[in-house]
């Protein structure tokens, strides 16, 4: 089973009028303000699976800072993974700063949503504030026992839309603060996982975080995919394409460019996702 941990869908009416978010919404104009930036139904989503050979992806929207867009685009995810239950899992994205933040995440797991992201931070960083917005979150996901995907990224090199200014010290703090939950760290949680090599601490601290490969191609050279196995194992990785971003298959080709064994294929394709969403085949 191939899963996509990492994609996300837009309704309609934030397809076709995105200009309009632009004013209030900062964070979605840097990432989206370009008209290559791709903005796709989950029809879109399943149809690439089909061409891609993927069979399940997890599916959502953007952080909102207005709930109200939020509500929307959430009941946009509830609606496709009701549309397609065997195709399309969803998860919960908001703004963790908006007011009600923590209701709309119970309504969305209520409602049949398997986690809660990408959460992202992407013009604070993850500084100590951050973290107390996100504390009831994350308090509701343990209780549910559901993941939660937070937007990380390398703090070093070239500048990009949607880098955070997001620190290794800043990755690490989210993860130590809330040991409890099961924490996706998008885009390799920026390198973090190198300190796995450290004697003391680090590859116990880091024992609830999972890292997908969301745009990896863009960022990395093949080899990180060796690396990271050697340093922290095939069952930690994730793999997520951040599609419309990037298709399965630039990533395939990549996998077999590195000389993946066919074990670590498909804990990283999918046996990890299945294990940690809870899919039964």
């Amino acid at each position: 089973m191939i899963i996509d941990i990492h994609t996300h869908i837009f309704p309609s009416r934030i397809r076709k009028n995105r200009q309009q978010y632009f004013p209030t919404e900062s964070a979605f104009k840097l990432l989206y303000e370009s008209p290559k930036s791709s903005l796709v139904s989950a029809e879109e989503t399943v149809g690439m699976m089909d061409a891609e050979g993927v069979d399940r992806s997890v599916v959502f929207g953007f952080p909102w800072r207005d709930i109200r867009v939020a509500r929307e685009g959430n009941d946009y995810v509830l609606e496709s993974i009701h549309r397609y239950p065997d195709r399309l899992v969803g998860f919960c994205c908001l703004d963790p700063a908006v007011k009600d933040a923590e209701k709309e995440v119970e309504r969305c797991l209520d409602g049949g949503l398997s986690g809660v992201g990408e959460l992202a931070f992407y013009e604070s960083g993850m500084d100590a504030r951050a973290l107390d917005r996100l504390a009831p979150i994350m308090e509701l996901c343990q209780d549910r026992d559901v993941p939660v995907m937070v937007h990380t990224n390398e703090p070093v090199g070239h500048q990009y839309p949607g880098k955070t200014p997001n620190t290794l010290a800043q990755i690490y703090r989210l993860v130590t603060r809330f040991p409890n939950n099961s924490i996706i760290l998008a885009h390799w949680g920026g390198g973090v996982f190198f300190y796995y090599l450290l004697r003391k601490e680090v590859k116990e601290a880091l024992g609830n975080a999972y890292f997908d490969t969301a745009a990896s191609p863009f960022l990395y050279n093949p080899a990180i995919y060796n690396m990271a196995i050697q340093i922290m194992g095939a069952d930690k990785i994730l793999f997520g394409t951040d599609f419309p971003l990037l298709k399965p298959s630039r990533y395939f080709k990549e996998f077999k460019t590195a000389g993946l064994s066919d074990s670590d294929k498909r804990k990283i394709c999918g046996g990890n996702a299945k294990h940690l969403l809870g899919i039964r085949s």
